[in-house]
């Protein structure tokens, strides 16, 4: 089942609700995917038996609304800054040969001559993915915002005036909501551009905080229920006509030196993750960046990850902000 948001002619929220490859239908007396999916978890009900039990509407034209910019990310929040925008990094095993690569790297290097980053991945390597009912290590994380830096697809993403780069992220992101008892509750995945500032992080790994504050993008649509154990997608970069980067990249736990489930817990078991009614979006990494092939990115170009099981492809234009005067005032 694929869940996503749409603005109606009156502002409204339409909730759309198909099967992959089908046709969508409007969910009748939805008023938000985070309205229904609350109701589940409080409910001690499914997802889709909330669904059912609200009936089907009309149907809806997902790629209209797309091309007339009415979709709203997937699930949004009534008070944005109860949406938590997070990720986690050095998670993707990549290519076969980076694959092979790392492996070398991590067991032959001396512990001394390898990066703090090189040695984050070798702890993901050996205990990334623990045997049921034993805790795996901690990855890397990283907070990019609130509701307030979730674009739309279709939405530019916008990078700051002082931003060195702005680039892609293709990764897949956990989308969960807290329940009135503090349980998170997945509702399922999306695709999501986890845009960075990779000159700014290149500078000096303690840079990765500022380099992630930045805004993000996810879905359009949400895959509900857990992800495929191997996900192949495809990003690509857009200038006018011309696509100037295009690359597969893989994701799924068959491509990763985590699982979800530990990934997943090492974010909930803190308690300020588990306030009752707040949204997640916690994205899970990737291997596959244009700016790792040298492409420099360009205010215009077109963002556009694709993956055929997550529904329609996530495209998001690049935008430069205009330079802020930023000064404190005294009260």
């Amino acid at each position: 089942m694929l869940i996503s948001q749409i603005k109606g002619a009156n502002g409204e929220i339409i909730v759309a609700v198909r099967e992959a490859g089908g046709a969508a239908r409007s969910i009748k007396n939805a008023v938000s995917v985070y309205a229904l999916a609350m109701e589940a978890a409080d409910g001690g009900k499914s997802l889709a038996s909330v669904i059912e039990a609200h009936g089907y509407g009309d149907a809806v034209d997902l790629e209209k609304a797309y091309a007339e910019g009415r979709f709203l990310p997937p699930i949004t929040h009534p008070d944005a800054a109860h949406l938590h925008l997070t990720g986690t990094g050095l998670t993707h095993l990549g290519s076969a040969a980076t694959r092979d690569s790392m492996h070398k790297k991590t067991t032959e290097a001396a512990e001394e001559t390898l990066t703090d980053s090189m040695k984050m991945f070798k702890m993901g390597l050996e205990n990334g993915k623990p045997k049921a009912g034993e805790k795996g290590v901690q990855p890397e994380w990283f907070y990019k915002g609130n509701g307030y830096g979730a674009a739309a697809p279709g939405a530019p993403l916008i990078s700051p005036s002082f931003a060195l780069d702005g680039g892609e992220e293709p990764e897949m992101a956990g989308i969960y909501v807290i329940a009135k008892d503090g349980t998170p509750f997945r509702i399922g995945f999306a695709m999501s551009n986890e845009f960075s500032d990779h000159v700014t992080e290149r500078i000096n790994y303690l840079f990765l905080a500022h380099s992630k504050l930045r805004p993000a993008a996810y879905g359009p649509e949400i895959r509900v229920g857990a992800a495929p154990e191997d996900i192949r997608g495809t990003s690509r970069i857009k200038r006018g006509d011309k696509v100037i980067f295009e690359k597969p990249f893989l994701s799924g736990e068959a491509n990763m030196s985590h699982t979800f489930a530990n990934l997943e817990y090492h974010h909930f078991k803190y308690g300020l993750f588990r306030v009752p009614g707040d949204v997640h979006v916690h994205m899970f990494g990737t291997a596959t960046l244009s700016f790792a092939d040298g492409v420099k990115t360009e205010e215009g170009d077109v963002f556009e990850i694709e993956v055929a099981e997550f529904g329609l492809s996530l495209r998001n234009p690049l935008k430069i902000a205009a330079e802020e005067e930023i000064a404190v005032r005294q009260l």
